[in-house]
């Protein structure tokens, strides 16, 4: 993971590596992904994965549903 002293979009040196459960929807669907280190700012917002933490995220995001005709 890479540590990050700034955040990338408001400048603050506050952010901080969290872990936590995250609450995502996709396409009107809730989902939950436990345990996720992430960096977050608390001035901002902002929140910024790794590479691991999004395969983890897009691994519990529900399937896409196929359109119907």
């Amino acid at each position: 993971m890479i540590l990050h002293k700034t955040c990338p979009t408001c400048g603050s040196n506050r952010i901080r590596r969290v872990r936590r459960t995250l609450n995502r929807t996709c396409q009107g669907r809730a989902y939950k992904v436990p345990n996720v280190t992430f960096h977050e700012c608390p001035d901002c917002g902002e929140q910024v994965f790794s590479p691991e933490a999004m395969d983890k995220i897009a691994a519990h995001r529900p399937k896409a549903s196929k359109a119907t005709a």
